[in-house]
């Protein structure tokens, strides 16, 4: 979710502003998932590189994160939402840690929508922690270097109960990935937006699943294995969710 800052200069506003819309964007694109049927949606909320930013601006970003766990909790859990995190959440501010926690256990039983928040997250981390945890599992003697698959390190992965991405939407117009789910996103289509985060809404998420849904994804095969009956695309406008398990 970038671009807040750059929305806020370009209007004269301090950045925080832009902060402040974005969460309007959460709000709308958590909605619009919840009500097409999206089953998981992660947002790369803060990452371990946004540590490095100014102390004010980083103090703002954790009370304006705690303000919006508060205000939108009791919505999130009556719309079905289950609230989960990926990350060093360790590194956050006790108190945001501890509306985290509340907002986790409050939605943790529910069956919707699964919203998964990216804080204090990077894809080196998650890769790092995982091969960490494979050599103790190894030293430890109970796993053998030679049982050690794809599933069985993505099983070490913070993401190991969530599938991988179908469509990674990257804002603002930036082209690379920042970090983000590295090992998860190999196959991952992406849709880069020039929308700045505060602009995007529900309208620019279904232009991006429609534009997933006119795409092949062969997985390194020809087309005539993936689709040995060729069915056409749905007609422009149309909004089908079969095929979309994560955003």
């Amino acid at each position: 979710m970038d671009g807040n800052g750059r929305w806020a200069q370009q209007r004269g506003l301090p950045r925080i502003a832009g902060h402040n819309e974005g969460v309007e964007s959460v709000r709308d694109t958590v909605e619009a998932c919840g009500q097409l049927g999206v089953k998981y949606l992660t947002l790369y909320a803060f990452s371990i590189e946004n540590w490095k930013r100014p102390d004010d601006e980083v103090s703002l970003l954790m009370r304006l994160l705690m303000r919006a766990l508060r205000d939108e909790t009791d919505k999130l859990h009556r719309n079905n939402v289950r609230v989960s995190t990926i990350g060093e959440t360790s590194s956050l501010p006790r108190e945001v840690r501890d509306e985290l926690l509340d907002t986790i256990t409050r939605t943790g039983n529910n069956t919707g929508l699964n919203l998964c928040l990216a804080l204090s997250y990077s894809g080196r981390w998650d890769i790092t922690r995982a091969v960490r945890s494979i050599v103790e599992s190894v030293t430890g003697g109970k796993t053998d270097p030679g049982s050690i698959t794809e599933e069985v390190f993505a099983g070490h992965l913070s993401t190991r109960e969530m599938p991988d991405p179908d469509l990674l939407i990257r804002t603002s117009g930036e082209n690379r990935i920042s970090n983000f789910l590295l090992w998860q996103t190999a196959y991952s289509e992406l849709y880069i937006s020039k929308l700045y985060w505060p602009e995007f809404r529900r309208e620019e998420l279904y232009n991006a699943i429609e534009d997933y849904q006119h795409r092949e994804r062969r997985f390194g095969m020809v087309s005539e294995q993936v689709r040995p009956d060729p069915v056409p695309p749905p007609p422009p406008g149309r909004i089908e969710l079969k095929n979309v398990s994560e955003l």
